[in-house]
């Protein structure tokens, strides 16, 4: 069932569709990787300074000033990274990746040190505050089906918490922790306890969950799925009955259809990013298209044409000015779907308010 005003990404109405010329002013980072993007992260005291990180086995700290993107700063794993972030006052990044191993950057020195390991691929990393005290830490989530929380300044784990599955995806806001995992499994923790999960479900959505992304409000989260679907979830079971829903996006009419007939080529939706002002989100996928969507009020803001590159990640800079989006492979074809000429590119959006800002109904 379609909630929102147009339900295939490639269909929209006069007020809502965009054309390449709404992203003429995007500032565009040529080859910021030499492998496929995975993360992009901003400080969260800076508007122009981000992280990226990539299958390469690097993360690069970009610096944008005056229009150009300039490096800053790089250090590598011995693997494919998978994720990376700020600390809250924007002294460290911190990051995983397929060597299993946890590391930290020192902005300032320039020096990064490994502070955890894991027995499997690291999948997801995010500072979060924790418990009464409100201190503090890193929390990474990996393959090897745990989560682990780490204090920065010792090697052993602080609390390690066993995941329903491997985890593919984190997110947290406020006092919410929300793990996906294989077999669609979601895992809801509260940080004011956080050695233990508050509660456990499937994701309404039928197939594997690639992205959860959670509220500003920290009262609940989206999820992604392959299958070109978003949930909206709450947390509150009496809050999910009234305002939870679920939509199609992500899709295109296939070209090669019979006449008459409602098929579409389906792609995966690979990134969801809220607005940290407006609370309004994106969502990015395999088709190349990214879209700006209003939960609360059920539409599309606005919809971009397809790029013609599949986009894994997206996500905004501290007070929402910036939209980063990366043009990349996202690996929904496997090994095989990794072509030498795919693009590596990352494009910053300055938005418009009448691109991000909930319109109220009339």
């Amino acid at each position: 069932m379609a909630f929102f005003s147009t339900s295939n990404s490639n269909q929209g109405t006069s007020s809502t569709a965009a054309t390449e010329a709404d992203l003429a002013n995007d500032i565009v980072l040529n080859n910021p990787a030499e492998d496929s993007i995975s993360d992009i992260a901003f400080s969260p005291q800076q508007d122009f300074i981000f992280s990226v990180s990539s299958w390469d086995g690097k993360v690069r700290i970009w610096d944008v000033q005056g229009g150009v993107a300039q490096g800053r700063s790089q250090y590598e794993h011995a693997g494919p990274v998978l994720s990376t972030r700020w600390s809250n006052d924007g002294s460290k990044v911190a990051s995983g990746g397929c060597d299993n191993i946890v590391k930290l950057f020192d902005v300032a020195s320039g020096q990064s040190q490994q502070i955890g390991m894991h027995d499997a691929p690291v999948k997801a990393v995010r500072f979060v505050n924790c418990g009464p005290s409100n201190t503090e830490c890193l929390v990474t989530g990996s393959w090897d089906k745990s989560i682990k929380y780490w204090d920065m300044r010792q090697p052993q784990a602080i609390s390690t918490v066993i995941m329903p599955d491997r985890v593919y995806t984190m997110d947290s806001k406020q006092q919410l922790l929300v793990v996906g995992t294989a077999e669609r499994h979601i895992a809801i923790i509260n940080l004011n306890n956080p050695g233990s999960i508050f509660k456990t479900t499937l994701s309404p959505l039928k197939w594997q969950t690639r992205v959860v992304s959670c509220y500003n409000e920290g009262d609940g989260y989206a999820i992604g799925s392959i299958e070109g679907r978003c949930a909206i979830r709450y947390v509150d079971d009496e809050m999910q009955k009234k305002s939870g829903f679920s939509f199609k996006c992500h899709r295109q009419n296939n070209p090669n259809r019979t006449a008459g007939s409602q098929q579409s080529l389906v792609y995966p939706v690979n990134s969801i990013a809220f607005h940290p002002i407006y609370g309004t989100f994106a969502t990015a996928g395999g088709d190349g298209c990214f879209h700006f969507w209003d939960k609360n009020h059920r539409h599309r803001l606005k919809a971009f044409p397809s790029l013609r590159s599949s986009i894994p990640v997206v996500n905004f800079n501290r007070n929402g000015s910036v939209f980063a989006y990366a043009l990349s492979y996202d690996w929904h074809e496997g090994h095989m779907g990794n072509r030498p000429d795919y693009a590596n590119v990352i494009r910053l959006h300055p938005t418009r308010d009448d691109e991000v800002k909930e319109k109220k109904k009339r």
